[in-house]
């Protein structure tokens, strides 16, 4: 197959710069009452000098014009594959949006008497219960926002319990595989972190966890499958260790794509598990939300779940129960983010259960696709039979000068959201990919050719590759000063920016 760079119109013209004074989008008739000053009923002191706030003055085709070229600007996984290793940025069906959007949903006020609530309720239970099915655990709670927000919860959980056990402990395990946000979670919950490291075939090194197994150890943080795209095998062995030193197993549940309906970790002795409804079970998300964390336990440690607990009273009605006086207390608003929950439940019943087998097995095997057909071209971190991801690296490409930034980059003059980087750690110039299940196979050969097309360029002009994207409106930015010093105000042409503060000026567009 034979890939191109895609070719990206350069349209100009941002909506400020298009601003002509005196030119409006809305015609109006003369006001027919008397007007009254703005400082009568706003003191003056919370004025601007300019009441316009310097907006733009534009016609309503300039309006419509620039947002559907700033839609076009952007990528999106409606347009293309998102091969973003372990952020699970998949498709996600319609039909969920169209569910969350239904009026008894979208409209329902959360102060809204639970007599009145039912319908809501019978969702968030319905939902839980499922989760519970599906991970093997024996009661959840839907309350977290987002994955860390699980774990957070998760390790409150396992230190209200180990203190109910008169047996508070100072420490947690993280495998060096582990997912970024593992250890700061135990930070903020008080524990001491202490990483477990990974053996060449890039599992948990069952000897240093061993000796690592002390009686400080509160808990062990596992993501399983791993950030590598591999599958703990001696998964079991690994609970048996922290168990018999007292200590308790959290996993990391955000990849459960690669599980679901295939394998239970409460099957395999998991005392907590958090999963990222807002990947596994399909809802959008990025740009920081929306999403939903729901922690999901075993019998002894529910009774310190978050307060409230949906419950069936012996009539059949739901109801919010807060008398739980073991509690960690409420962890979020109300009872979390209900439309991204309404989603999941959603796309679960759709799916059922073949389905939802389906979607793991589907992931796998894309994974493993890609895996054998760029094997030969970039350097796979730890070989062997991946999950739901594969970890490649530059080392290959890195002869010739180029790294896993320039390949990222360059893959956006093909078409393509770049991978994720430089993540895990423990792999140097990584470049993790999942494809997910929802990507055919004709994506994935694009994809698969554009990976190689770049190669050859590394080898035969790795300038062209160190120096992209060349396609785009705008050519590669300095995203250190972007992070440093940010610019997060427009400032007209006029305005001088203050002193020591990165110029305000329109970046031209580099020809290619």
């Amino acid at each position: 197959m034979t890939v191109t760079p895609c070719h990206v119109t350069r349209e100009e013209g941002l909506i400020f710069e298009r601003s002509r004074p005196g030119r409006t989008a809305y015609s109006l008739p003369p006001l027919d009452v008397p007007t009254v000053p703005v400082e009568t009923w706003i003191e003056s002191r919370f004025l601007r000098a300019d009441q316009l706030a310097g907006l733009p003055e534009v016609s309503e085709v300039d309006v419509i014009r620039h947002f559907t070229r700033l839609s076009r600007w952007n990528y999106a996984v409606d347009l293309g594959m998102y091969p973003l290793g372990s952020c699970t940025m998949k498709y996600n069906p319609k039909l969920n949006e169209r569910v969350a959007r239904l009026e008894g949903f979208a409209q329902h006020h959360p102060l809204t008497p639970e007599e009145l609530s039912q319908g809501s309720l019978e969702v968030l239970k319905t939902l839980e219960d499922l989760l519970c099915e599906i991970t093997g655990m024996a009661a959840g709670c839907l309350q977290p926002a987002a994955g860390a927000h699980g774990e957070l919860t998760g390790l409150l959980l396992i230190r209200a319990c180990l203190e109910a056990r008169g047996d508070a402990r100072q420490k947690v395990l993280i495998p060096d595989s582990a997912h970024g946000t593992n250890p700061a979670s135990a930070a903020i919950c008080g524990y001491r972190v202490q990483t477990i490291p990974s053996t060449e075939r890039g599992l948990i090194d069952l000897e240093a966890l061993r000796r690592a197994a002390d009686s400080e150890v509160a808990a062990l943080m596992l993501t399983n499958p791993n950030t590598l795209g591999l599958f703990e095998e001696e998964i079991e062995e690994i609970v048996r260790i922290v168990h018999e030193a007292g200590g308790l197993v959290y996993m990391d549940g955000a990849n459960m794509n690669a599980l679901v309906g295939i394998a239970r970790p409460g099957d395999m002795g998991v005392d907590v598990i958090h999963l990222n409804v807002h990947k596994t079970f399909s809802t959008p998300h990025g740009g920081g939300g929306p999403g939903a964390g729901p922690v999901l336990v075993t019998s002894e440690l529910e009774p310190f779940l978050p307060v409230p607990r949906i419950v069936r009273r012996p009539d059949g009605t739901l109801a919010l129960d807060y008398d739980r006086p073991r509690s960690i207390g409420r962890m979020r608003a109300f009872y979390g983010n209900f439309g991204v929950l309404v989603r999941g439940l959603s796309y679960i019943l759709t799916m059922g259960p073949e389905g939802l087998r389906e979607v793991a097995e589907t992931a796998v095997l894309n994974a493993n696709y890609l895996a054998h057909q760029l094997k030969d071209t970039y350097e796979i971190a730890y070989p062997g039979p991946v999950m739901h991801e594969v970890v490649f690296s530059d080392k290959r490409q890195r002869a010739y000068g180029v790294r896993n930034v320039d390949i990222a980059k360059r893959l956006i003059d093909y078409g393509f959201h770049p991978p994720t980087m430089s993540f895990p750690l423990i792999v140097s110039g990584a470049l993790m990919i999942e494809p997910t299940e929802t990507e055919g196979r004709e994506e994935l050969d694009l994809f698969i050719a554009a990976m190689k097309a770049i190669d050859r360029e590394c080898r035969e002009n790795p300038e062209l590759v160190r120096t992209a994207p060349h396609q785009t409106r705008l050519g590669r930015l300095d995203e250190v000063s972007a992070a440093r010093r940010p610019v997060l105000r427009w400032r007209s042409e006029a305005s001088s920016a203050p002193s020591g503060s990165p110029s305000e000026e329109r970046v031209a567009s580099p020809e290619p």
